[in-house]
Order: C-alpha cells, then sequence, then structure tokens
C-alpha cells in the first residue's frame, strides 16, 4: 500500500517519464524505419513499372555481359567506354523485360521453353545464335557442329580449377545470349501482333497506288528566302514566346549539365627524358656483351626478350632496315635511337633462318595420354574425334609452349602439351610458307612523366583551383595562363563522358550534384588533369526558351519573308513574270507525283509536289511557301493511269515499310508510357 501510495503522489512525474519513454520509443522505432527507408536509395538503382531493381541483381546482371564481352572480344581490360555501354545495355535490358514483358503478358502472350529450344538449338536457329563468333568457322559461316560441342561441354564437370572456371563462363555466355534469344523473340511475335493490328489495308493499298498513277512534269521559278535581307525584318519578344508556347511540347528534356573545362596536359619534363637518356647509356655496354641477355632486359626494357621470332612485318619499325639488312649476324648492336619519346636499343640475337608466319592447328582435349594412339589413328583417317574444327594463327596468339611445337614441327604431326590432370592433342593441319626471321632482344623505354613530374603537375592544377573559385575569375586565370577553356552541354546524369575526355565519368558525376558557378577539384582524365566549372544547370521539364530562342527567330524569320515574297510574287500573270520578279531563271521538274520524295533539284518541298500535282495542265499556280523558298510552278504535262490498282502488291510494300519502323516505335512507346526512376547515376 505505501508503494501505491508513492506512485499516486508521485504520478504527475511518473506519466511524464513513462511518455518520455514511449516518445523514445515510438522515435526510436521511425528512426529505424527511416534509416530503412534512406538506406533503400543505398540499395536499389532504379524503379521500373513498380518494381524495385536491386543494386546486387544489376552488379549481377553487369559481370554476366561483361564476361560475354571478354569471350567475344578475347580482352580482358575493359575501359571506361566500354564499362559505361555494358551498364547502359544492361539498363535497357531491364527496361525492356519489365516493360515489354508487361505487355505481352497483358496479352497473354509467352515464350515456351519448346520455342526457345528451338530458336536456340533447333534445326534453323535464331539469328542471335548464328552471328556468335563462338559458334563460326573460319570462313565465317555459322557451324552447328561448334554449337553442339559448345552445349555438351556445359554438363562436363572438372576438378580442375582452371578447367572448371572455364566451364562456368561458358555456363554463363549461353545463359546471356538464351536469355536473348528469349526476350528477342518476345519482342517479335509481339511487334508481329502489332503489324497485324495497324498494317495497311486496302484503303491505304489504293490510295498509296494510285498516289503514283498522276504524274506531272512542271516548270517553276524559285526565290530564296535569303533574297530578303535580315535587316528589312522586325521580330518582336512578344512573336518569339508565343510561338514558344506553340511549340513547348516539343522541347521536353532530361535534366542537365554545362561546363567549362581546362586541361593541364600530363607530360614528361625535361628532367624526365635525361633521366632515361642516362638509363639507357648505363646499360648499353652490359646489354651488348652479357651472355644472359634476358637478364639484362626483362627486368628493365619495356619489351622482354622471350626469343620470339620477328618477321619484317612483325618486328619494330625501327629495326627493320637494320635487322634484315644483307650480312647481318648475331651478336650486331644498333646505336641507341630516339624515336616517339622512346629511347631503344637493339641486339641480333640469331639471324639467316625462315620459318612460317602462321600455322593452321586443330585441336582436342583427352582425358590421359593413353587415348593419344587411338585419336591419331582417327585423324589420319579423317576422323576428327570431338572437334573437326581448325584455326590459322599466328606466333603470338599462341603461348610460347605450344607456340615452339607448332612452328618447329611439320605439317601433319601430333603433338601434346599438358591440361590441367589431361592432355591437349594438338595437329599441325598446314603452314603458311617460310619467310625470313630473326630473333632480337631489344632494350627500350618510353619516356613517361615521373612521381616528381607528376605531383608538380597536379600542384599546378590544385593551385588554379584553390585561387579560382568563381567562374569569372576561373576564365580570367585561364585566360591569363593561355589555357584553352573547352565547354560541354547536356551532361545528362548517366551520359558516359565528357566530350572525347578519357575517364571523365567522374566529371559527370560531380556536375550533376554541384551547385551552378562551383568550381570542381582536380580530375585526372587519362593523360590530363581536368578543372571545371558548372556553368549552367538546367533541371526543367522544358528546354528555356532562351536555349531555343534562335531556332524560333529562325522559323519566325522564314515565315516572314514568305510573306513577303508571296505578296511580291502573286501578281505574276505569266512564269516568265515571275522570273523576272524574282530576277531567278525558270526551271524544270519531271514525273512528279504524290509518292516522290524530292522536287526535282529542289530538294525535299512536299508542299511544293502536293501543289504541283494539283495543278492542271497548263495551269498557273499561286506562290507556294516551300522549305527553301517560295515557288511559282506552271503544269506542262499531266497523266494519269488508269490501270487497276494491284491491291496486295501495294499492301505488301506499305506493310514492309511500316516493318521496318514499327518495332522500334512500339518499344519506344511502351518505354515513353512506362514509370521509370533510373538512380544508376548514384552508383556508377
Amino acid at each position: 500500500m505505501a508503494s501505491l501510495q508513492k506512485i499516486r503522489e508521485h504520478g504527475v512525474l511518473l506519466l511524464i517519464i513513462v511518455g518520455l519513454a514511449m516518445l523514445a520509443f515510438i522515435l526510436g522505432d521511425f528512426m529505424n524505419s527511416g534509416a530503412s527507408f534512406f538506406h533503400r536509395s543505398e540499395q536499389y538503382v532504379g524503379e521500373i513499372e513498380g518494381e524495385d531493381i536491386h543494386i546486387q541483381d544489376f552488379e549481377n546482371a553487369r559481370e554476366q555481359l561483361t564476361e560475354v564481352y571478354k569471350i567475344e572480344t578475347g580482352r580482358n581490360d575493359l575501359d571506361e567506354e566500354l564499362q559505361s555501354n555494358i551498364n547502359n545495355q544492361v539498363w535497357q535490358l531491364m527496361v525492356m523485360q519489365h516493360t515489354l514483358g508487361a505487355q505481352a503478358e497483358a496479352a497473354g502472350m509467352t515464350v515456351t521453353d519448346d520455342e526457345l529450344a528451338d530458336k536456340c538449338i533447333g534445326e534453323h536457329p535464331h539469328q542471335i545464335i548464328t552471328q556468335r563468333p563462338t559458334f563460326r568457322d573460319q570462313s565465317g559461316q555459322f557451324n552447328r557442329l561448334a554449337l553442339v560441342q559448345f552445349l555438351a561441354g556445359l554438363d562436363q564437370a572438372s576438378h580442375d580449377p582452371e578447367q572448371a572456371q572455364q566451364i562456368k563462363q561458358a555456363q554463363t555466355y549461353w545463359m546471356y545470349w538464351e536469355n536473348a534469344v528469349r526476350l528477342t523473340w518476345l519482342q517479335e511475335k509481339y511487334t508481329d501482333l502489332l503489324q497485324e493490328l495497324v498494317g495497311a489495308n486496302k484503303l491505304d493499298a489504293e490510295q498509296n497506288g494510285k498516289a503514283a498513277q498522276t504524274n506531272v512534269n512542271v516548270q517553276y521559278v524559285m526565290q530564296p528566302y535569303f533574297s530578303v535581307p535580315d535587316s528589312t525584318i522586325k521580330i518582336s519578344n512578344s512573336e518569339i514566346r508565343d510561338l514558344y508556347k506553340k511549340k513547348k511540347e516539343q522541347y521536353k528534356q532530361e535534366p542537365n549539365r554545362s561546363i567549362k573545362y581546362v586541361a593541364f596536359d600530363i607530360e614528361p619534363s625535361e628532367q624526365d627524358f635525361k633521366d632515361v637518356e642516362t638509363w639507357i647509356n648505363k646499360l648499353q655496354d652490359e646489354f651488348k656483351t652479357t651472355n644472359d641477355v634476358a637478364e639484362v632486359v626483362n627486368p628493365n626494357s619495356d619489351i622482354i626478350y622471350n626469343g620470339q621470332n620477328y618477321s619484317e612485318s612483325t618486328i619494330p619499325a625501327q629495326f627493320k632496315d637494320w635487322a634484315f639488312q644483307k650480312g647481318r649476324k648475331a651478336g650486331d648492336v644498333t646505336e641507341i635511337l630516339f624515336e616517339n619519346n622512346i629511347y631503344a636499343i637493339a641486339r641480333m640475337m640469331q639471324t639467316g633462318y625462315t620459318l612460317s608466319d602462321s600455322v593452321e592447328l586443330r585441336g582436342t582435349i583427352l582425358a590421359s595420354a593413353d587415348q593419344l594412339d587411338s585419336l591419331k589413328n582417327e585423324w589420319k583417317q579423317g576422323k576428327f574425334g570431338t572437334s573437326e574444327d581448325t584455326q590459322w594463327v599466328t606466333e603470338t596468339m599462341l603461348s610460347k609452349e605450344i607456340a615452339d611445337k607448332a612452328f618447329a614441327g611439320q605439317k601433319g604431326s601430333i603433338f601434346t602439351v599438358p591440361y590441367g590432370t589431361g592432355v591437349q592433342a594438338i595437329q599441325i593441319v598446314d603452314k603458311s610458307a617460310a619467310t625470313p626471321k630473326v630473333k632480337v632482344a631489344i632494350l627500350s623505354r618510353e619516356v613517361s612523366p615521373s612521381s616528381k613530374t607528376y605531383a608538380t603537375l597536379y600542384n599546378n592544377a590544385k593551385q588554379f583551383v584553390v585561387s579560382n573559385k568563381t567562374e569569372e575569375a576561373f576564365t580570367a586565370a585561364a585566360e591569363e595562363a593561355n589555357l584553352e577553356v573547352e565547354t560541354a552541354y547536356n551532361l545528362q546524369k548517366n551520359t558516359n563522358k565528357v566530350n572525347d575526355l578519357q575517364q571523365s565519368r567522374q566529371i559527370v558525376r560531380w556536375a550533376n550534384k554541384a551547385k551552378e558557378g562551383d568550381v570542381s577539384d582536380v580530375f585526372e582524365c587519362g593523360e590530363k588533369f581536368i578543372v571545371a566549372v558548372l556553368t549552367e544547370v538546367k533541371d526543367g521539364e522544358y528546354r528555356p526558351i532562351n536555349d531555343v530562342q534562335a531556332e524560333l527567330r529562325m522559323e519566325i524569320l522564314r515565315d516572314k519573308r514568305a510573306e513577303i515574297l508571296i505578296k511580291k510574287l502573286k501578281d505574276a500573270a505569266t512564269l516568265q513574270e515571275a522570273a523576272d520578279i524574282a530576277s531567278a531563271e525558270i526551271k524544270t521538274a519531271e514525273g512528279v507525283n504524290l509518292n516522290s520524295y524530292r522536287f526535282g533539284d529542289a530538294g525535299m518541298e512536299p508542299a511544293v509536289i502536293g501543289t504541283a500535282v494539283s495543278l492542271n495542265e497548263g495551269e498557273l499556280s499561286a506562290p507556294v511557301k516551300g522549305m527553301q523558298g517560295v515557288y511559282v510552278l506552271q503544269s506542262t504535262s499531266k497523266k494519269t493511269t488508269e490501270a487497276e490498282v494491284n491491291v496486295e502488291q501495294e499492301m505488301q510494300q506499305l506493310n514492309m515499310r511500316y516493318s521496318y519502323s514499327l518495332p522500334y516505335q512500339a518499344l519506344n512507346l511502351i518505354q515513353d508510357k512506362a514509370e521509370i526512376t533510373d538512380n544508376r547515376s548514384n552508383f556508377y
């Protein structure tokens, strides 16, 4: 009871304490949920039709496409531009999957497993499959056997880590193209359906056929718009504003930025040149006399010595004449040469022999060497075991172990090299004609900026930033330092790079986060340090009137010139009078009909073409406002063919014309109408 009394006595205080505790609990829960909410922006690269795209899913797709690029190009070093292209391709693929997928599902359309199998491995695979270099022979033709063998290898199990990794890469490669076929086939089915709905009908066909049946020949006079001086025409701001309002929907834009920037070239200093010259002078005596040239060259030179066989076409150009000069012998050494910022000296190691430039090889993997005799018999009998593919290769395309045996061996012979726990058997199918070869050791180094030079150049660029914090100061300092100021416009949040600057995606990211007038820090873009200033921020839904004012003014100017010229020519009673008034010659346009794309030599003039066809023979037209000027026409002949229109043929032609543009237009329309949020710029 005493405890209850104490509670009653301190009831108000306790209520306050409990209330604060509950508030803290509620706020804590809200902050946690809020943290989760804000953390979402770190997890999702975007949203397509209400579905979040998780960063991990996007990364997995990027890695998959990256592997595809590596396999198809043979490159492992993908530059920034190619990585940006991969990024964009993955996003577009995801957008298509979600938008087209939703439309197809609503129409009850899908790609069945049987359809997919037929399009991937059936008698007539989809062109996505047949165009893959992996499944083509030396002539560039699709090789079905290569596809079958590739697919058979996907299910192999291997305890060899290298081979297991190759199988995994092959599986990734196939999954990507299988999905690409599925999506492309779905798109083709969907657009085929649309083609049936929006294709040409009989009325279209008849109208198109009849449009070509009336042909006219006309004479005409054209007075160009530029004949009216600008100074005679006044254009008010209100006229520009009115036209802008009328055309505003044509000026929709994505948020974008404009910048100015200066570049500080990262180039070697005079001391860097002296240092490399000193380096090669110190090593040249040892290079000339050593018994182990590789020990001198390989730790020091940009070009390693591994006994490579050089031909006249593969040896560095500056040593070609020297190396293949008559009487050249092993041990001869050149003078130190300097060319294109490279110091180099060469030593002849072997000369006076010939080898093929390339060999044609056939290879297969064997579980063990015990199978080799059986394989040799099969190959001699024209049976090629698990592979009938051959390939012409040069020495540099092969590992040294394979190249040495392939180029030294005889045509038709078979050799082996270890492969995992088994062996790789290779047959020399053919060899190109032998040509003179040499072995040359080259001690070479390109002069590049030293760390000291790099630091000095960076500090110069950094000092430019520190000293110039406004656009005005930036521009003035650049002019004083004789630095060229470049501009870049329309940098959207996912723009890959700035103009032709290497590795400049970082500048785009900065520009889309900075404030107008901000000066950037120093960016390293390839062989340049870049400092930029953000000159304009455009976040509006439409391009501002100032951006399109010149375009609007030109349109108004053309219209006013047309009014003047029409008034000037309207009273001409004959074509010759019109020619005299316009100080122009009379020209001829023949075979004009409503399907014509051009009007004589004047180019695209749809209004003039329509007027020409409507004229009766001998009739003089009123002045016509065209694209290039004002025209006066007179029909000299008009012929109409009364032949019956071939409706089926016309429909086929129209549908063929539609088929080129419909898929592109349909997909664009679907994506334009979709709700898409792209946040990739937060991550890449």
